[in-house]
């Protein structure tokens, strides 16, 4: 059974940080809570009791998303569901909702945060390439002389391992920073048993942007999960097909070294046959999209 000791639901930012600073060693804070009941049934015999619950659901602060300028915050409690459901963080982020749709199942999207994925930092999170995608930074926020102070770190540094990042004790999450997509072309690819409530054994986040006539990479994102202790950007093969004029044969020429990436410590020879034939895929998806986008905006310019 899982039980804790002291179930704190602040309604501030403010409060939610003073909570988390004087919270005994154990205590743990939740937005969604989707992955409290694996973490304490995963290696721990009998019942397990947290001294403290700090449910972050209610505090304000950190729900709702804003354009600014060229980036878009995501407060730290938007659910996955939200990039299905609103039009704009769908026109915004074209990736995400092509992540979303396999991501767990219904239920566990209306409840699980992105935020709380990137936190986790599990090796296979299926939100964290493409966040990387989107050059994501996650925002932390922390009291100091009674005033909420607050820092940002690129997704890539911030997550330093299996379950690891550079949150610190008194920290909370309070939103995560993504660049605007608008005009690319997007994919997300998955392997695992099934495409959704599994594991994934490798994953595929890629955004393309075409030149005006449709034929020349302008602009090319690519990220990797599952395949490692961290999910990365494949720079090298962004480099490849950057200002390029698209083909199959540079698509698959890019895709080729990606074998090379796969660091992880089990069925590696499998991946390492996967992962070229998912960044292919990811990459010629993207840029079919991206033809898709820039067709669209060449008739809505032409009907304006």
């Amino acid at each position: 059974m899982l039980s804790c000791a002291r179930y704190e639901r602040p309604r501030t930012l403010k409060e939610a940080l003073m909570l988390r600073a004087e919270a005994p060693e154990g205590a743990r804070l939740v937005a969604g809570a989707t992955d409290l009941l694996p973490w304490a049934r995963e290696g721990r015999a009998g019942d397990v009791e947290l001294p403290m619950l700090i449910d972050l659901t209610a505090v304000e602060e950190l729900s709702g998303h804003q354009r600014q300028g060229g980036r878009v915050r995501l407060g730290a409690n938007v659910v996955w569901q939200e990039f299905l459901e609103d039009p704009a963080l769908s026109r915004l982020l074209p990736v995400m909702p092509l992540c979303a749709v396999w991501f767990a199942d219904d239920q566990i999207r209306q409840q699980a945060t992105l935020a709380g994925n990137l936190v986790n930092a599990s090796p296979a999170a299926d939100g964290t390439p493409p966040v990387l995608a989107l050059n994501g930074e996650i925002e932390l926020c922390r009291l100091a002389d009674g005033q909420v102070m607050r820092r940002t770190l690129p997704v890539a540094d911030f997550v330093t391992g299996p379950g690891r990042t550079r949150l610190a004790r008194d920290e909370i999450v309070s939103a995560v920073l993504v660049d605007a997509a608008e005009g690319y072309g997007a994919s997300f690819q998955k392997v695992g048993l099934r495409r959704s409530l599994v594991i994934s054994v490798a994953c595929v986040a890629a955004l393309v942007r075409l030149d005006a006539a449709g034929t020349r990479i302008e602009d090319v994102r690519v990220a990797l999960g599952g395949v490692g202790p961290v999910p990365l950007r494949l720079g090298d093969v962004e480099e490849r097909l950057m200002g390029e004029r698209v083909t199959p044969e540079l698509i698959e020429a890019a895709a080729a070294p990606t074998a090379g990436r796969v660091a992880s410590r089990s069925r590696v020879e499998y991946r390492r046959r996967l992962v070229p034939g998912l960044v292919r895929a990811a990459l010629e998806e993207a840029v079919e999209r991206a033809r898709v986008e820039k067709a669209a905006g060449q008739r809505e310019a032409a009907n304006a």
